[in-house]
């Protein structure tokens, strides 16, 4: 733990290197929505784009720095400088080699991998053509960015949150970049607009990695990467790794399946399931990923020292923070989902029609943030300890109700609805032609998500309590209380306001941009209010 400083501090620090980063992913999705709208070749830049993200996501936030990081703790406590710089050369070249073959495989067999993600499109169409072409470019990225995760597993193992936090935000601005200029970069071409977009993804991998290499050499660890396949430190990482690659990863698991399943419904629900992914990543990824990477190596290092009780209270810390975050979250995302949608997307090619699709995934998939903030302690809460099955357990069963409600709903829509009665008799009974005719189809699929991602957080719950490595700290019932009473205070000023302000939209964007501050900043500011007036302070939630 750093000096004068705490969990709550570490986490402050990276959740805001992580607002930048949030806000210029913002703007990026606004130019992608105002250039391009929801179309079929936005479609397959997102299916492009999704499946090395998927990359990132299990590496930087999953599977890698699950298994890493509590290796590289245990090697800082019981180990001399030298050790760790050979476990950090020794990892950075086996990964290395493992990416380069992955990321020539993939690109080499990228028409049957985009068949894979993208079973609902025909092999011989303009759109099919055009996402495999992306894949090609964008794969590599996923080779950069793991490497750029490693680094930042280093920097965020000796505390140095802000760097690895903040070098997402030159993704972003290298695919503004690409996004602005996609006209004059490609016209000379004579090709699609939205190849820049790929080749912006493949640039930003190489300026993430770069970006951290200079805090690594300021530790004595900038990587000179060497095989390790008989280091001891590396064996373990592996075994370790390999069943946190599905356990970490499960959300992500969901949304490949999920995207998959778009693909056979109307043109624009990949696209829609993308932007509903993208508002969610405000909570998600500026609290859920900080508290998840600041309390990591904070757990790992207390198992390795043996510590008990500041291992049961660094987890309590994470819970409460957790709630205290993730319940306004879900509240103000449902109620808020059309004003939200319409202020900060509505833009040149995407509508109000748009807008109402979004509208109906956001409100479904919102209602599992809570869920989804607190597998980001729960999940390191076995991998800290070393125990890599109970995740993939809990994930195993996540996917399989993942994909059975999906099944159950889309059923339900196709049979149980005028709307899929009506697809049904036009496409002659054939279901999988109905779906592609359904508008709004597409939020069973963010509602499946919802489902599954509780049920992941309910069995890690159990399964922690199962282990008895956590004792929880009293004063549970009277912050529950808190949170409650606060919760309906912001409910009922943003009802009110919603319902005041009506007409989302059809109003100057100004208007809509203005108006959402207000409701925003309203109902954020009831809920601190009332949790102030009931007693929590600043220094409640330092953690220890």
């Amino acid at each position: 733990m750093s000096k004068g400083g705490g969990l709550l501090r570490s986490s402050v620090i990276f959740s805001a290197m992580t607002l930048i980063s949030r806000v210029s992913g913002l703007v990026r999705d606004q130019v992608y929505a105002w250039q391009f709208g929801a179309s079929p070749a936005m479609d397959a830049f997102f299916i492009a784009f999704r499946i090395p993200n998927f990359m990132r996501r299990i590496s930087a936030e999953g599977s890698f720095s699950m298994a890493f990081v509590p290796v590289l703790a245990e090697y800082k406590e019981k180990q001399d400088h030298a050790a760790v710089k050979e476990l950090v050369d020794r990892v950075t070249g086996t990964l290395t080699a493992a990416l380069l073959a992955m990321t020539a495989a993939v690109v080499l067999a990228a028409p049957w991998v985009m068949q894979l993600f993208a079973p609902g499109w025909d092999p011989l169409s303009e759109q099919y053509r055009l996402a495999t072409q992306m894949l090609q470019i964008t794969f590599p990225y996923a080779l950069f960015i793991s490497l750029a995760s490693l680094a930042g597993g280093i920097l965020n193992s000796y505390e140095k949150f802000a760097i690895p936090a903040l070098s997402p935000v030159l993704l972003n601005i290298s695919m503004i970049a690409a996004a602005v200029c996609s006209v004059p970069l490609t016209q000379p071409f004579n090709v699609n607009p939205v190849l820049a977009l790929a080749w912006g993804v493949f640039f930003a991998g190489i300026l993430q990695l770069a970006f951290q290499l200079p805090a690594l050499a300021k530790l004595g660890l900038l990587p000179r990467p060497r095989w390790g396949g008989a280091h001891q430190g590396v064996r373990k990482i592996m075994r370790l790794m390999v069943p946190t690659l599905f356990g970490s990863s499960v959300a992500q698991v969901n949304l490949l399946l999920n995207t998959a399943l778009a693909s056979f419904l109307i043109v624009g629900s990949v696209s829609w399931l993308y932007l509903t992914d993208r508002l969610l990543e405000f909570p998600l990824g500026m609290f859920g990923v900080a508290i998840g990477t600041v309390i990591l190596p904070h757990l790992s290092k207390r198992h390795a020292a043996t510590d008990t009780d500041g291992y049961s209270k660094g987890l309590d810390w994470g819970f409460r923070l957790c709630l205290l975050i993730g319940v306004p979250a879900c509240l103000g995302l449902v109620l808020c989902a059309e004003a939200l949608i319409a202020a900060l997307f509505q833009y040149g090619r995407l509508h109000a029609h748009d807008t109402e699709m979004i509208r109906l995934s956001l409100m479904a998939q919102s209602t599992a943030v809570p869920a989804f903030l607190l597998v980001k302690v729960l999940a390191p809460a076995f991998y800290s300890r070393q125990d890599t099955k109970t995740p993939v357990k809990s994930a195993v069963v996540s996917v399989l109700v993942n994909l059975a409600s999906t099944v159950l709903l889309l059923l339900a829509v196709l049979y149980l609805t005028d709307a899929g009665q009506a697809a049904l008799a036009k496409t002659g009974g054939d279901p999988r032609e109905a779906l592609g005719e359904i508008p709004g189809a597409h939020a069973c699929l963010a509602a499946a998500i919802a489902i599954a991602g509780w049920t992941n957080a309910l069995q890690l719950a159990w399964y922690l309590r199962r282990a008895k490595v956590y004792r929880r700290q009293p004063g549970w019932g009277r912050f529950l209380r808190q949170i409650g009473v606060a919760s309906v205070a912001m409910t009922v000023v943003v009802l009110s306001l919603l319902w005041l302000w009506q007409g989302w939209t059809v109003w100057p964007w100004w208007e809509r941009l203005i108006k959402l501050a207000v409701v925003v900043g309203a109902g954020g500011g009831a809920y601190g209010a009332l949790l102030w007036l009931q007693g929590i302070r600043l220094r409640d939630l330092r953690g220890h």
